[in-house]
């Protein structure tokens, strides 16, 4: 049965419109009503909202609005939408595409339920020609809620020590970033031929010169009878073939490879037959490239490669967690002027249009599902089913971007119990199964009493001396943190990236000699860190903390923000940008694996 294309139901792949595919963007103005009660649904709003305020979608609630009980809301909220359905897609397999709500949705279509959906940051859709009416306007509604517990992803709730209580935060959190909800990218009506590609599919390798594309084809409808299977580069047809498969590989002697000094991507297209008629068509951006762990090194292309760049987050002002094109614009400008060759996905999956652009420009990708700050000990069953749905909707999104080098399972989990050594072999073990081309890493602040490094490929430890401990004390900060890498090495004996470290700074405030939150301390503190790193050959990366400084909840440990960006959240760079910028775009910047020169 694999070796014929049959109907399989999956995800669809990314909305384009094309001659055989059409898409309408839903952004603009909604409806929107707070549910301060839990009402809505027994009092029929998913008909019609009784008295709805005007919103802005793709974006957050919380800062929209002047009300306070708004932007601390955890709870349920309602958006409603009138939308025209062409008449012309009346011979049309018609689905609506919800790009990211956070964090539970449910979506009626005209009065009708559709279906709901768990996890804040990954795409789901429906197909919907059965309710949608076309040539008239249909009715939308979503319900979205944002309320956290010990049994979703991230976790909420959670039980704290009694000695920890003056941590606590508000909105309440078990994380350190604002709790924003909403429906945060793109609603999309989206049509596609009644016999359809649901997905392709691809892995790459290379041997010698050549490099070889293996394609998985999943197709949906009408049985098709052939696919024809075409690569191309800018200008001409490189490789093609009709075949009656769902599976294949191309071979192109004298590849170019994929790499963030040259990130070529080719264009594989696939059009599906029905008597030599195309009934579909659809073009992949692929790059050619490979990625493995060997002894303490990281391997791109066979070659080692070190991670230069930063934990970011998607925050800003008034739009929340919104998608945010010219934000991502600036972004990558700043990560190329500042010499940053990667970054993680902190602490949840980036949007669709973040990692195409890490593609295009080369890039390297530790992509993370959201599961920030697990606690096995209070997780449920549910807890780790939703993990592991969550670890394969990001594999099924992501799995096809050159960029995306690893896949991270979670950030800072309570790593030192018998509870985290199974639950985390369970993640890593479906980890593996979904994706074996690429190494698995969960990211940690636990060393001495670890218990989980053991199931994956790479280390990355989080570690922040100097700052949260040796208040000021740079030099003995250095030497403790230098002693613990070096045990951690002798623990583990695989590739480590630290992949947080960091110092608050006000921007605009100086002291000299360096005090902590001026920008001399952070500026210092980070340059120290590195002066470390360069003398350990197994550490294959560093990833500050933060990129941007951004938004959490209010505590009497954070000043409005957590300001460990290197620049402000509004984009200015602090002393440290300038002093990395030295760093990273000199001859340290350059350098690859082992031979890398001290500071």
């Amino acid at each position: 049965m694999c070796n014929s294309l049959l109907q399989r139901r999956t995800k669809l792949l990314y909305p384009i419109s094309n001659e055989h595919r059409t898409l309408i963007d839903l952004s603009g103005i909604w409806q929107f009503q707070v549910d301060w009660n839990e009402e809505g649904e027994s009092s029929g709003w998913q008909t019609c909202l009784p008295t709805p305020a005007d919103i802005a979608v793709p974006a957050s609630w919380n800062e929209q609005f002047q009300e306070e009980r708004i932007k601390n809301w955890l709870g349920s909220v309602w958006y409603a939408k009138e939308f025209y359905c062409p008449a012309e897609w009346h011979d049309r397999t018609v689905w609506l595409r919800i790009g990211a709500a956070n964090y539970r949705a449910k979506v009626w279509l005209n009065g009708e339920f559709l279906g709901e959906h768990e996890g804040g940051y990954l795409p789901f859709q429906f197909e919907i020609g059965r309710l949608v009416t076309r040539g008239k306007k249909n009715q939308l509604v979503i319900k979205v809620n944002n309320t956290l517990t010990p049994d979703t992803v991230p976790q909420g709730g959670l039980k704290v020590p009694q000695e920890q209580e003056w941590l606590r935060n508000y909105p309440p959190t078990s994380f350190d970033f604002f709790p924003y909800g909403g429906i945060h990218r793109p609603v999309v009506l989206y049509a596609t031929p009644k016999s359809y590609l649901q997905d392709i599919i691809v892995k790459t390798d290379i041997e010698n010169d050549t490099g070889r594309i293996s394609w998985t084809l999943r197709t949906g409808g009408e049985e098709i009878g052939e696919a024809s299977v075409t690569l191309m580069d800018d200008e001409r047809v490189l490789v093609q073939e009709t075949t009656s498969r769902s599976q294949g590989e191309l071979e192109l002697k004298g590849a170019r490879l994929w790499s963030p000094d040259d990130p070529f991507l080719y264009r594989l297209e696939i059009k599906l037959l029905q008597k030599r008629r195309v009934v579909d068509r659809y073009t992949l951006p692929i790059g050619i490239r490979t990625i493995r762990v060997e002894g303490d090194e990281l391997l791109l292309n066979e070659q080692p490669i070190y991670l230069r760049g930063f934990g970011m987050h998607e925050d800003f002002p008034v739009i929340g967690k919104g998608l945010n094109p010219p934000l991502i614009v600036k972004d990558y400008s700043l990560l190329r002027w500042i010499g940053a060759n990667s970054f993680r996905t902190s602490h949840y999956p980036y949007s669709e249009e973040m990692m195409q652009l890490a593609d295009k420009y080369g890039f390297l990708v530790i992509d993370e599902v959201p599961a920030v700050g697990i606690n096995p000990q209070q997780a449920t069953k549910r807890t780790l089913e939703v993990h592991k749905q969550q670890m394969r909707e990001l594999v099924e999104r992501d799995r096809n971007h050159p960029s995306v080098i690893m896949w991270s399972v979670g950030n800072e989990p309570q790593a030192n119990t018998e509870e985290a050594d199974h639950y985390f072999k369970e993640v890593a073990d479906l980890a593996r199964k979904l994706d074996d081309t690429r190494p698995i890493t969960v990211v940690s602040w636990m060393i001495d009493d670890d218990r989980i490094f053991k199931h994956f490929d790479v280390v990355c430890v989080n570690r922040y001396h100097g700052w949260y401990d040796r208040h000021g004390q740079l030099n003995a900060a250095v030497e403790h943190l230098r002693s613990e890498l070096e045990k951690l090495y002798r623990f583990q004996r695989k590739p480590i990236i630290v992949s947080e470290f960091g110092a608050d700074s006000v921007a605009g405030l100086h002291s000299d000699p360096p005090e902590m939150f001026t920008e001399e301390y952070q500026a210092q503190f980070i340059r120290r860190y590195l002066e470390v790193f360069r003398k350990l050959p197994y550490i294959v990366g560093e990833h500050i903390w933060n990129f941007a400084d951004f938004k959490t909840s209010q505590g009497i440990h954070r000043v409005f923000l957590n300001r460990k960006g290197v620049f402000t959240r509004d984009r200015q760079p602090k002393l440290a940008a300038h002093v990395l910028k030295k760093l990273w775009t000199g001859s340290i910047g350059r350098v690859k694996g082992r031979e890398r020169r001290a500071i």
